[in-house]
């Protein structure tokens, strides 16, 4: 049997969740005060998934980077293939919120899409 400590950031309530895995594989968890927080808890043990932001370089650009950020999250196992794939990427200006600079990011299935937006620097 094996146990998992964690706290749930689904909800402000910050419920300190215990997660056991038994012999046959069966996940319970435990100090859940919602059913949120149990899914949290089983996707957590199984797969943990995040956001993952930073920024890019801006051809052409007011700024020389703009932050980016994955529209859904992504397996922590995938994160050093996502920050590879964006090595030497280079978004042109100009840019808008929410505008799709990388779809599906090193084939996570997530889209990279810019947070900020970058006006073209006209000559």
């Amino acid at each position: 049997m094996s146990e998992k400590h964690m706290v749930c950031t689904v909800c402000p309530m910050g419920c300190r969740l215990t997660v056991t895995c038994d012999e046959s594989g069966e996940l319970t968890v435990q100090g859940n005060t919602c059913k949120r927080g149990e899914r949290y808890g089983r996707d957590e043990y199984i797969d943990p998934k995040r956001t993952v932001t930073t920024s890019v370089y801006v051809d052409g650009g007011q700024m020389p980077v703009v932050s980016v950020r994955t529209k859904t999250p992504v397996s922590k196992t995938s994160i050093p293939q996502v920050l590879e794939a964006l090595k030497g990427f280079r978004a042109q200006a100009p840019v808008a919120v929410g505008q799709v600079l990388i779809a599906n990011v090193a084939g996570t299935g997530a889209d990279l899409v810019a947070t900020r937006r970058i006006r073209k620097v006209s000559l």
